[in-house]
């Protein structure tokens, strides 16, 4: 790897290897978790160059490492990011794992000029449900991300640097209980209950919270949803948790295979990130060779990291300064 002194000879190393599908595949994630924290850490053309690396590797086959792409690009906070994700969510042939998070990723950029494809999206004859939802949740994060309320509200500081499809509710004295029913209410707006969900993941963390089971338990509720949507994002909070309280619903959601495979690629995601927990190697392995290519890859990937929990390496990511990014 080159020095870190040159980012942008060490984004062509990294664009080279996130791009060849040759390289092995838990590869290239490392190699795309280096660049996601590029996109953030440096500036101006080397920040704009590993954004266009990410965006480059969306001519892969492969929709696992797509979707992903989607989602670190927008986690990038930078508008050079817009091009390629509106691009992704307009491709009526691509997975619609990866339209729908090229859409949530249009969301956590936050610009208003997005709201016209979003719109467009969401009200599309035809369109698949998980797009409809996604674009929804999206224009409402936008438009509260633009709002006076947003000024307005106070939030709790999340130990969680993730930009989220929705901010946690504001700063109250919500019970888990009180939080547990507004997520479960499917009468209420899916942004609402998104709202409530992340508030919940900042109950459970740090673990050893008086919160934190609770919350965790109230999430895994969120599995009986009838939105495979709202279930993936259960399984996505959990990975950022690795709370070993969710290790049998996540079981449960992989181990499923009439379960959507957009949920059950999370939730082998979510479960390498608690690898070093007994048992949940041996699970992983279960799925090496499941029928669902997404949940194959995810699983691949999964019990990379996992190893890498279980060495207690420093760093995930290929570039020492992005130790752990993967969230």
């Amino acid at each position: 790897m080159p020095s870190a002194t040159d980012p942008l000879a060490t984004i062509a190393s990294l664009r080279e290897s996130l791009c060849s599908e040759s390289t092995p595949l838990p590869i290239r994630f490392r190699a795309l978790f280096s660049l996601k924290h590029l996109t953030t850490h440096e500036t101006g053309e080397a920040a704009i160059a590993a954004i266009d690396a990410i965006a480059a590797a969306f001519a892969s086959p492969s929709a696992l490492l797509k979707h992903e792409l989607a989602y670190c690009l927008g986690q990038s906070a930078n508008p050079a990011a817009i091009a390629p994700l509106r691009i992704v969510l307009a491709d009526l042939q691509e997975d619609t794992m990866c339209r729908h998070e090229a859409a949530e990723a249009l969301g956590a950029l936050g610009y208003a000029s997005n709201l016209d494809i979003l719109r467009q999206f969401r009200d599309r004859e035809g369109e698949d449900v998980v797009i409809t939802e996604t674009c929804e949740i999206a224009i409402d994060r936008v438009e509260w991300e633009n709002s006076e309320q947003r000024k307005q509200e106070k939030l709790h500081q999340s130990a969680f640097t993730s930009i989220d499809p929705a901010p946690p509710m504001p700063e109250s004295s919500q019970t888990v209980s009180e939080l547990e029913k507004t997520l479960m209410d499917t009468n209420a707006p899916l942004f609402l209950r998104y709202r409530a969900m992340f508030a919940l993941r900042d109950l459970a963390s740090p673990p050893d919270l008086p919160t934190a089971v609770p919350a965790v338990l109230a999430l895994a509720k969120g599995f009986s949803d009838s939105s495979a949507l709202f279930r993936h994002e259960i399984a996505f909070v959990f990975g950022q948790l690795s709370h070993p309280a969710s290790i049998p619903s996540l079981t449960a959601a992989l181990s499923n295979t009439e379960e959507a495979s957009m949920v059950r690629h999370e939730a082998a995601e979510a479960l390498g990130s608690l690898g070093d927990e007994e048992g949940v190697e041996d699970t992983l392995k279960l799925f090496l060779h499941d029928k669902e290519k997404v949940v194959r890859d995810s699983v691949i990937v999964a019990l990379d990291m996992a190893d890498f929990e279980q060495s207690h390496q420093a760093e995930y990511a290929l570039i020492p300064e992005a130790s752990k990014v993967a969230v």
